[in-house]
């Protein structure tokens, strides 16, 4: 299925402020006065409380996985041609129509990837394994799945560069055990996020990239990165601070830019676009106003994309 938005028009600096502000005076585009903003940087300096870890459910009996063991550093096609792992794949992949090129089940996508040149399956601790390849037959993609032995739960994820629009490049991760519509990377189990980062830095897959994660209801919802890059290890070489924080910001971008592609495709797994809807063109343009002053711009570019992504999350 596919979404042609209207084509966008240029507009200048009066015309925009004109425009908008409608929107402005509704509540539709977040644009904090500077009361609000010193309000917000003080709670900003504050730390966020955790969110709850993702749910899990109907884990997988463990019996059920032991036989993976069997295949530790063989490679990962050797696993994905058994009769019990392709069993398997119906307990973790949602019934979704997905699209990798062209509409196909979100099932043939992941086998299509993972039937590609694979890596050795890697069991790590005797419990976690990770399945994986590091290229597919097109699109530049790459698959894998996950399996906590000892909790029963299994993540996949496929990973893509699609040509018609979409936001791109693009990661989503899926897993049929998972209920919920609103998650972040640090709700998913820690282990989970430790393999995933030494994948990705083996699939040449970057660490900053539009993320979708799909659960047992078949639509496509933001995988939301919500890790601090400047933030590192006691031991760790110091960060520059302007490249950790332009880390976060081209996060946070990343972050709207596919919250305004679900908003405007109703979380379709198998939705595609072309270009921003107007609206999303001038709310930008206000927001690199509003922070093109003062000695904080980036994080004031930072606070405020947040707040337009959770305000798009909150509408489905």
């Amino acid at each position: 299925m596919r979404f042609f938005p209207s084509s966008l028009r240029r507009v200048n600096s009066a015309s925009l402020l004109i425009f908008a502000l409608p929107l402005l005076l509704a509540g539709a585009i977040p644009l904090p006065n500077l009361a609000a903003q010193r309000a917000e940087s003080a709670l900003a300096a504050q730390p966020e409380p955790p969110l709850a870890p993702a749910v899990f459910q109907d884990p997988i009996p463990s019996a059920q996985l032991a036989f993976l063991s069997d295949y530790a550093g063989r490679p990962s096609v050797d696993v994905t041609r058994n009769k019990r792992f392709r069993k398997l794949m119906k307990q973790v992949i949602p019934r979704s129509e997905f699209h990798y090129g062209s509409d196909m089940p979100l099932s043939e996508a992941s086998e299509t990837l993972l039937n590609g040149p694979s890596l050795p399956v890697d069991i790590r601790d005797g419990r976690y394994v990770m399945v994986a390849s590091q290229g597919g037959p097109y699109l530049s993609g790459r698959g894998f799945i996950w399996f906590d032995m000892q909790q029963g739960i299994a993540l996949g994820g496929v990973y893509f560069h699609p040509v018609n629009g979409e936001p791109t490049p693009t990661l989503a991760v899926f897993s049929r055990q998972l209920k919920q519509d609103s998650l972040a990377m640090g709700q998913l189990p820690l282990a989970f996020a430790e393999d995933l980062s030494q994948w990705a830095l083996i699939a040449k897959v970057p660490p900053i990239t539009v993320r979708y994660f799909i659960p047992n209801d078949g639509r496509k919802y933001v995988l939301v990165h919500d890790e601090d890059f400047c933030s590192q290890a006691e031991d760790a070489p110091a960060l520059v601070e302007d490249a950790c924080q332009q880390m976060n910001a081209d996060a946070a971008d990343i972050d709207l830019e596919a919250a305004t592609f679900m908003a405007q495709t109703h979380h379709a797994a198998n939705a595609t676009a072309w270009m921003l809807a107007p609206g999303q063109d001038m709310w930008i343009g206000l927001r690199d106003q509003t922070c093109a002053v003062g000695p904080d711009r980036l994080r004031c570019r930072i606070r405020i994309t947040h707040q337009r992504t959770q305000a798009l999350l909150r509408k489905h």
